[in-house]
């Protein structure tokens, strides 16, 4: 199983859409990019922490590429917004690729210009960071699959 980890906004939707890739065996909500590793939901949402809320995702590479799982990542939130999505303000909510392996960050920055490149986002600047991964911090339980648990469709507002 490969790995890959997203901060995309808030990760209950986030979650939810790479959930639904044939070949993602798992997906963890969780924090990453802060220096603490005993890291609360309370404390990352202040956003004085330097975490961003993340999803990491298990998928088996015979049956979904990373570019695949890239290109979901790119379509479900608006990569040009700068420590927000929709509603939810702050650094925690920043648009960042974990990479595991030079290979992932590769892929990840070719994606990115190719995404500038498409004019989709038009003349605005896509603010994606791309950074080594660090330390996962794993969300408390009920953050895990949260919308499915409370049987909500979605949390996410489509751009």
């Amino acid at each position: 199983m490969a790995i890959a980890t997203f901060g995309a906004g808030c990760f209950w939707g986030v979650e939810y859409f790479f959930n639904q890739i044939q070949g993602v065996t798992k997906t963890s909500c969780g924090y990453m990019g802060g220096i603490d590793s005993t890291i609360s939901y309370a404390e990352v949402k202040s956003g004085e922490t330097g975490h961003a809320e993340v999803v990491q995702v298990e998928f088996d590479e015979n049956q979904v590429s990373y570019e695949q799982v890239l290109a979901v990542f790119w379509q479900n939130h608006n990569p040009t917004s700068l420590n927000r999505q929709s509603g939810d303000i702050g650094s925690q909510y920043r648009s960042a690729i974990f990479f595991h392996s030079k290979a992932q960050k590769a892929v990840a920055e070719q994606s990115k210009l190719d995404l500038a490149r498409s004019g989709k986002w038009g003349e605005r600047q896509i603010v994606t960071e791309i950074v080594p991964v660090l330390q996962f911090n794993r969300a408390e339980e009920y953050h895990q699959n949260y919308l499915e648990k409370n049987n909500l469709p979605s949390c996410h507002i489509s751009y």
